[in-house]
């Protein structure tokens, strides 16, 4: 059956009682999130500077078409359409995009933050009812399941960009880039396998833990993740926009990369 829409109280947009600062985590919220989108949709269409020796950003990797030696399918296939911007990018980063997009704490962030809805508890907000997620868009956050199981091989070969970003052309050795992906590969991994979804599917599904001693452990492991959900969000969020950037000028020859061994 249809879900009704609720009407609201009638207050003006921002009208609250409140007294503190109500206004500024979603306007913080805002500014990070809203910079973090412009960054990385600009990065997406570079198409270059995204690579510097054993070192590949997050935001093409895996680089399944493009010119670098990364590429696992050999450069842009003939099928692509010519009218339309290349970007080995743009075969990847909607999977985590989506994933962020759609995730369970992000979306009370930037509904907040982008939609005032509602800007904060007990202030007004711009609308006179709520009509939940019932229709598109917002129906389509109820596939954040499906996008947490493709971040799983993504983050994988994040994992395996840093122990390719071990070897270099005379060696074995670690730069101040790999200790930089190694980080942002970590801080990924407590934000993916702390998803809410995921620790349902590690043992939300269970009626008596005592059956399932290992899933209980898997599930005590991923609610400790999951309380701090928000803390390994915004951290991998600044992490993986850095690492772009930093590869970004090794390949520019803004700075030079730090060999440590």
């Amino acid at each position: 059956m249809a879900a009704p829409d609720i009407p609201l109280k009638n207050n003006r947009f921002g009208q609250t009682a409140r007294r503190d600062r109500w206004w500024a985590s979603p306007l913080g919220v805002f500014l990070g999130f809203g910079l973090f989108l412009v960054y990385a949709n600009w990065a997406a269409f570079q198409n270059e500077h995204y690579t510097h020796g054993p070192y590949i950003s997050p935001f093409y990797s895996p680089e399944l078409f493009g010119s670098s030696p990364h590429a696992l399918f050999g450069p842009k296939p003939n099928w692509y359409p010519s009218f339309l911007p290349f970007s080995p990018a743009f075969f990847i980063l909607w999977i985590p995009g989506l994933f962020r997009f759609t995730c369970y704490y992000y979306r009370g962030a930037y509904y907040k933050a982008f939609w005032a809805d509602p800007p904060a508890c007990a202030v007004g907000e711009p609308r006179k009812s709520y009509l939940g997620e019932k229709s598109l868009p917002l129906v389509a956050q109820n596939f954040h399941r499906y996008f947490l199981r493709l971040s799983y091989p993504v983050w994988g070969f994040l994992v395996w960009d840093v122990w390719k970003a071990l070897w270099f052309e005379d060696g074995f050795g670690i730069g101040l880039g790999t200790l930089i992906l190694a980080v942002n590969v970590t801080l990924i991994g407590g934000y993916v396998f702390g998803c809410h979804a995921f620790r349902h599917l590690s043992g939300g599904t269970f009626d008596q833990f005592s059956l399932h001693p290992a899933r209980t452990k898997l599930y005590d492991c991923v609610s400790c993740l999951n309380s701090n959900h928000k803390k390994w969000a915004w951290a991998s969020l600044f992490s993986v926009g850095f690492s772009d950037i930093y590869v970004r000028l090794c390949s520019m020859g803004v700075w030079a990369d730090w060999r440590i061994l």
